[in-house]
């Protein structure tokens, strides 16, 4: 399975080197330094190169209406696009980043946050079945020197660390605000969270299935429980989350791995160690769809067979 984070790298560089020329450095301009284009750009060129050699692919990252449109009608061609995107990219926008100072760096991730109308899009397509996956993307880091601020007390947004934490806060916030708001119901949530995931990256039906043989991982969940999230809610040891502020609706009270209760009420119940590492094999997902375009199809290309 290929993947990839699809930006145009040219149009981002040469945007940033604009607005660092011109004396935007604040955190704020890191939104525009990632155009909608080179995102939108970057997904219809991965298409196409993975449409000549029938390579199935998945898109990390979408957060725009356009690359949405462009996986969407790939998909409906029969091509093999399968896409993700993350909890912020529904629930952050740009003016995150806008706060005094280098405060809007711990809201820093790229491609960054866009607009509503974007987000209403992208809840769009996870709804409708465009995004097969809503992962976290967790990338923490700290916000001092050992993380964000390595490169100095006054840095450019350019050389800020990218990337929020946020594994540990994705099915909560996803059933919270999709759930608990009517956006999707209770299986589509299992299946952008649980068995997309499993299926895509061959690890299907050990895991993301409920059935004699699998391995039994289970979060048995509170729908009513709320939460109101702080920057001591998780557990990462990153110092901030993002999400601080926000009350959320629906909690797992108990995990299971593997049959075994791991958490308890909020308590930590696993050995350390006790962790396996799956070995995987290219599932069904990342077979070719057999869709040959003229030039690759011997029937068509006077017989060359250069696949």
């Amino acid at each position: 399975m290929v993947s990839v984070h699809a930006e145009n790298d040219a149009m981002i560089a040469w945007t940033v080197q604009r607005l660092l020329d011109r004396g935007h450095t604040a955190p704020r301009y890191h939104a525009i330094s990632h155009p909608r284009l080179a995102e939108a750009e970057a997904v219809n060129r991965l298409i196409a190169m993975a449409a000549l050699v029938d390579q199935p692919i998945v898109v990390f990252h979408v957060t725009t209406e356009g690359s949405m449109a462009a996986i969407r009608a790939a998909q409906t061609r029969g091509q093999k696009v399968f896409a993700e995107t993350c909890p912020q990219y529904l629930l952050f926008g740009a003016e995150d980043l806008d706060k005094p100072g280098l405060e809007g760096a711990k809201w820093m991730f790229s491609p960054p946050a866009r607009d509503a109308t974007d987000r209403a899009a992208i809840w769009r397509g996870v709804r409708n079945g465009t995004f097969q996956m809503v992962t976290s993307d967790h990338a923490p880091y700290r916000f001092d020197d050992s993380g964000k601020l390595a490169k100095g007390p006054d840095p450019t947004f350019k050389q800020i660390a990218n990337g929020i934490p946020g594994i540990e806060l994705r099915l909560p916030l996803l059933f919270s605000e999709g759930v608990g708001k009517g956006r999707i119901d209770l299986h589509r949530f299992v299946e952008l969270c649980c068995t997309n995931p499993a299926k895509v990256y061959g690890l299907h039906p050990a895991k993301g299935s409920i059935a004699i043989g699998s391995d039994a991982d289970l979060a048995i969940w509170d729908p009513e429980k709320t939460v109101e999230v702080t920057d001591e809610t998780t557990h990462d040891a990153v110092g901030y989350c993002p999400y601080a502020g926000m009350t959320l609706t629906g909690w797992p009270t108990t995990v299971l791995s593997r049959g075994e209760v791991i958490v308890d009420d909020g308590e930590l119940l696993a050995e350390r160690g006790r962790g396996r590492f799956l070995p995987r094999a290219a599932g069904a997902a990342a077979t070719p769809a057999g869709l040959l375009v003229p030039e690759m199809d011997p029937a068509r290309n006077f017989g060359a067979e250069l696949r």
